[in-house]
């Protein structure tokens, strides 16, 4: 890689010119190598799942974007996209911090870096068949909380966010 002094012609030059790539440093520079080859490259398994997987990101970040407003909200002020903060919402799972049971009541705790759509209760006998099942309601902040009106040995709790991704942690009585 060869560094160049920056002159009239090559100022603020960056990109591929035949085999050269030119690359503009944040300190003004320019930088100069050979264009890199993956002609022979052959990806992992795991490599191409998450290839896979960041392609759907990318899909859903392109139209959340556009059709979802709280994106561009949360991207005001910040340096961000819409866009990446909606690939970001996309790679990111709700997560589900406590679940509690107290004067009645289970309450959960989930966030989530853009916002936790719903949560789903599901309390479970000792055979693991569903006694009941519910949403909770929204609390303050990332509290969410469910009135049963059953007993059981189990209980299971799914956090939703807007990318429709679920995360779920149980707690054993």
């Amino acid at each position: 890689m060869a560094k160049v002094r920056t002159n009239q012609l090559l100022e603020g030059l960056k990109g591929m010119i035949g085999n050269l790539v030119f690359r503009s440093m944040p300190d003004g520079t320019t930088w100069v190598s050979g264009a890199p080859d993956f002609s022979g490259r052959t990806f992992s398994k795991r490599q191409k799942d998450h290839q896979e997987r960041f392609r759907r990101a990318a899909a859903h970040a392109r139209w959340a974007a556009k059709e979802k407003p709280i994106y561009s909200g949360l991207a005001k002020g910040t340096g961000l996209t819409a866009y990446n903060v909606a690939l970001s919402d996309w790679l990111r799972p709700p997560v589900i911090h406590c679940i509690e049971k107290r004067d009645g009541r289970i309450l959960v705790e989930a966030s989530d870096n853009v916002l936790v759509t719903k949560v789903v209760i599901t309390i479970l006998d000792e055979q693991g068949q569903v006694v009941e099942k519910g949403e909770a309601v929204r609390g303050n902040g990332d509290r969410w909380e469910y009135m049963p009106r059953l007993e059981g040995k189990t209980i299971l709790a799914e956090a939703w966010d807007l990318p429709g991704h679920v995360s779920e942690s149980r707690r054993a009585e």
